[in-house]
C-alpha cells in the first residue's frame, strides 16, 4: 500500500473515482472535494490522502483544518492501517474523524492504538437519499430563497443550530459570515431556502456541495418555539422536489439517529437509510493515563 498526499482536488477525484463511485454514501466527502475544486478559497487549508495499491484506489480521507477528517468507506483494513500511519508520520493535529460504519470504527481503533488518543462518539448520523418526493402532511405557508437581507437572521439561526446540533464542531464566526454571505450571492447551486408563513419566516434550510449527480441539503432548522408545526417538512420537501426537478438524480442528508421523529419524517417523504455514519472525537491522553499506560 502506498499513501500519498495529493496537491490537487481535481487529481484525487479522478483517481479515487472507483472507490467513491456510490455518491450517496460519499456525498460528504465528494462535496468537500468539489467545493475545493470550484472555489477554493472556502477552504483555505486542506489534506487530501490517497491510498492505492497500484493503479487501484483503496482508502481516501480528506480533511480542511480546523474540521474533521473525512474518510471514505473501505473493505481493505490494510488501508486504513496505511493511512493512519501516514497521519501520524505527516504530524498534522487531527481533532477527529468522521464516515460511514464499519470503516470509521475501524480507523478510529486504529488511531487509538497508535496515538494514546481518548476517543468520544459526538453523534451517530443516518446517511439518507432520495429519489423521488412523496406526498408528506406538512405546515402551512410557502418557500422562498434566501437573499443578502437574510443574512442577519440566518447567521443567528447558524449559531443556534450549531450549539444544538454540533455542540463539539470548532468555530469561526468571521468565516462564517463569509460563507453565508457567498451562498447568498445567488451561484444558482449552493443555496439556503426559507419557509414563510403569515409575513413571518419560521424554517430554514440549506443545499449545496453537488457530488455530480446529487446534492445534499442541510442545515435544516426551526426555532424551538415554531417546532410540531410541520414547516420545516414542507420546506425541506418542497426544496427536494426543486432539486430534483431541475437536474439533479439524488438528494442526500444527514440526521441524528437519535431524533427517531425527523427520521420517520423523512423516511415519509422518500428518503431512504443508505449508511450509518459516526462522529468521532480525539483527546490526547490525560495525564493519569499516560502515566497508568
Amino acid at each position: 500500500m502506498r499513501t500519498e498526499v495529493i496537491a490537487d482536488p481535481g487529481e484525487l477525484r479522478e483517481r479515487a473515482a472507483p472507490l467513491l463511485a456510490d455518491e450517496a454514501r460519499h456525498n460528504l466527502i465528494l462535496g468537500i472535494v468539489g467545493t475545493l475544486i470550484s472555489s477554493p478559497e472556502v477552504y483555505p487549508d486542506s489534506r487530501l490522502y490517497l491510498v492505492s495499491d497500484g493503479s487501484n484506489p483503496r482508502s481516501v480521507a480528506v480533511m480542511t483544518p480546523p474540521y474533521d477528517l473525512v474518510v471514505a468507506d473501505t473493505n481493505e483494513p490494510s488501508a486504513i492501517t496505511a493511512l493512519v500511519d501516514a497521519l501520524v508520520n505527516d504530524a498534522v493535529t487531527v481533532p477527529g474523524a468522521l464516515g460511514n460504519r464499519p470503516t470509521i470504527d475501524l480507523l478510529v481503533r486504529e488511531w487509538e492504538n497508535a496515538t494514546g488518543d481518548e476517543l468520544t462518539l459526538q453523534m451517530a448520523q443516518g446517511v439518507f437519499a432520495l429519489v423521488e418526493v412523496a406526498e408528506v402532511e406538512g405546515g402551512p405557508g410557502k418557500p422562498r430563497r434566501a437573499v443578502p437581507r437574510d443574512q442577519v437572521l440566518i447567521e443567528t439561526w447558524m449559531q443556534e443550530f450549531l450549539e444544538e446540533a454540533l455542540p463539539d464542531e470548532p468555530r469561526d464566526d468571521a468565516r462564517m459570515s463569509r460563507m453565508i454571505a457567498k451562498r447568498l450571492s445567488g451561484d444558482g447551486v449552493n443555496e439556503y431556502w426559507l419557509w414563510e408563513h403569515d409575513g413571518d419566516v419560521v424554517a430554514w434550510t440549506g443545499h449545496g456541495n453537488p457530488t455530480g449527480r446529487g446534492i445534499r441539503i442541510g442545515p435544516v432548522y426551526t426555532p424551538p418555539e415554531l417546532r410540531g408545526r410541520g414547516y420545516a417538512t414542507s420546506l425541506v420537501a418542497a426544496q427536494s422536489r426543486w432539486l430534483l426537478e431541475n437536474g439533479y438524480d439524488f438528494c442526500f442528508l444527514y440526521t441524528d439517529l437519535a431524533n427517531a421523529t425527523s427520521n420517520a419524517i423523512y423516511e415519509r417523504m422518500g428518503y431512504r437509510q443508505v449508511a450509518e455514519s459516526a462522529k468521532y472525537g480525539f483527546e490526547p491522553p490525560t495525564p493519569s493515563r499516560r502515566s497508568a499506560d
